[in-house]
């Protein structure tokens, strides 16, 4: 494998997460920080974020947004972070966002938590529930904290948070 920093070749998205930790102001701000440095075509940032702590309102107008397989281990996540897009070309702000999103993920890293993305929500109810503007487009959901215990997971869940992370090889990436 190539020479990757640590905070690339570590990094993965866990499904256990610690139902106990929580994120501290100094950590929040940091991964919004670094959402906010993220590279944006003619610089728009058109990223737009709703971010729940664990079991306060804005938490659970989240989580009912997931489906309820997401849900079971969603709700240990420390925060739950609506991520949203807003401007004039989709593609464009959604790839941004997207850009925003990764950069979060990597400051996770480097503070010692762990991410994961979700993409199958139910973008009109999280919309509703959060009262966004109609020009605010959800695009995913990125829960947020520390290593919880895999064993806690259903069994489907548990087998694939123990296997081992596979990756596509670099040449089934390129086209030719």
């Amino acid at each position: 494998m190539a020479d990757l920093t640590p905070l690339l070749a570590f990094r993965w998205s866990p499904r256990a997460f610690d139902p106990e930790a929580r994120l501290d102001a100094d950590e929040e701000a940091t991964l919004l920080e670094a959402a906010r440095w993220a590279p944006s075509a003619g610089n728009a940032q058109p990223w737009r974020f709703a971010l729940g702590h664990r079991q306060d309102e804005t938490w659970k107008r989240i989580l009912v947004g997931l489906p309820d397989g997401d849900q079971s281990w969603a709700r240990h996540a420390a925060a739950l972070l609506l991520a949203a897009h807003a401007g004039h070309d989709p593609e464009r702000s959604a790839y941004d966002l997207g850009q925003a999103v990764a950069h979060l993920t990597v400051q996770a890293t480097a503070l010692g938590l762990h991410v994961r993305q979700l993409t199958r929500l139910d973008r009109p109810r999280l919309a509703a529930e959060l009262d966004l503007p109609d020009d605010v487009h959800p695009l995913a959901v990125v829960a947020v904290g520390r290593l919880g215990d895999p064993a806690t997971l259903p069994p489907d869940l548990y087998a694939r948070e123990t296997a081992l992370r596979r990756r596509r090889p670099l040449p089934a990436l390129l086209l030719r």
